[in-house]
């Protein structure tokens, strides 16, 4: 029997790149390469699209090849470049295993389209929402889950720092991992909170802070409806969480730990898991997905944020939640490519 071609693509032009680039890895270690014949396509910082040995920290000083997904549906794969002329390898299904701006916003799923060719996770549509936290939040509101206070501040627009109640988050409505955020406590901080967020999107999200726990809930989507993993918590000693931002995430965060499953009641437990199917079904998202909120007091949960391609790495929380739910990721790769090549990614 032939084996199933996969591109897996990772790296990406965005500040998010090494930690694709770590997701892949996971990937890579726990796909079964008897049903599958992985072909690696690396995208460098710059932009170049690169076919390669596989997703290791040094991929981009190996024997790569420059490739190109092609747009044209009669190649329906690769055009990879050999001794000045092109080859052609056709793909099955494509993994984008890319986070952030151009990978995880819709951008590389409308080329996807393009091609004809399946590929796991989000489409075009939910892709691009979730990547907005503004317009999912909008859209979460109408669908009746609670989202924090915020407002918008677009590339030039000033904000009088007397007018908000602190403490606020300041944060690109259009990044992750929580590149570019700032918790302000003083009006006086707010003006440098304001420049770091827009090295990273010229979009502004001011947030009221939400007092409450901080949690989560992975979804897959199955062909006869969705699987939630464990909820998990994650217990803070100063901050906010920014694990992929640390030196050595490996070995442990510096200010965070991801409870699984988390140490809530059990009728807890159940509303977030319900809510973030509610927030995943609302938002149109497909596959799989991490849903983020905010447990208060009194029992409302918060929509937080969306990642539709969430972090696979060795601590990622994805993969924990799902693995505690009794699905390990070599389980999650199957189902999710199984999903994709029957066409009722959900």
């Amino acid at each position: 029997m032939d084996r199933l071609r996969v591109g897996i693509i990772f790296g990406g032009c965005s500040e998010e790149h090494p930690i694709s680039v770590k997701s892949a890895q996971e990937v890579a270690k726990n796909l079964d390469v008897e049903k599958y014949e992985p072909f690696y396509i690396g995208i460098t910082k710059s932009g170049a699209w690169k076919l390669c040995d596989g997703p290791d920290a040094a991929w981009e000083n190996g024997s790569c090849r420059p490739a190109v997904l092609s747009p044209d549906r009669s190649v329906h794969g690769l055009l990879v470049l050999e001794q000045h002329r092109y080859e052609m390898i056709r793909l099955d299904v494509v993994f984008p295993v890319l986070h952030g701006r151009l990978g995880e916003d819709g951008a590389t799923q409308g080329l996807l389209e393009l091609s004809g060719i399946p590929y796991v996770g989000c489409d075009v549509q939910s892709s691009a929402l979730c990547m907005d936290k503004s317009l999912a939040y909008v859209v979460a509101g109408h669908a009746g889950i609670a989202t924090p206070n915020y407002r918008t501040v677009t590339a030039d627009e000033k904000v009088d720092p007397g007018s908000l109640t602190y403490p606020v988050f300041v944060k690109p409505a259009r990044s992750g991992s929580s590149f570019g955020v700032s918790k302000v406590s003083r009006k006086e901080e707010l003006p440098s909170a304001l420049e770091t967020a827009r090295r990273y999107d010229s979009k502004v999200l001011i947030e009221d802070a939400v007092v409450g726990s901080e949690v989560g809930c992975a979804i897959l989507g199955e062909r006869f409806g969705l699987v939630a993993g464990e909820v998990d918590r994650i217990s803070l000693s100063h901050g906010f969480f920014r694990i992929h931002q640390e030196s050595a995430p490996e070995t442990g965060s510096e200010n965070s730990t991801a409870i699984v499953p988390a140490d809530i009641t059990t009728q807890a437990r159940s509303l977030v898991q319900e809510t973030a199917k509610a927030i995943y079904r609302a938002l149109g998202c497909r596959g799989l997905a991490r849903v983020d909120m905010f447990l208060t007091e009194d029992g409302t949960v918060v929509l937080n944020e969306v990642n539709t391609l969430p972090g696979l790495t060795s601590y990622s929380r994805y993969p924990r939640m799902m693995a505690a739910a009794g699905l390990p990721l070599p389980e999650v790769i199957d189902r999710i490519v199984s999903l994709t090549l029957h066409g009722k990614r959900r």
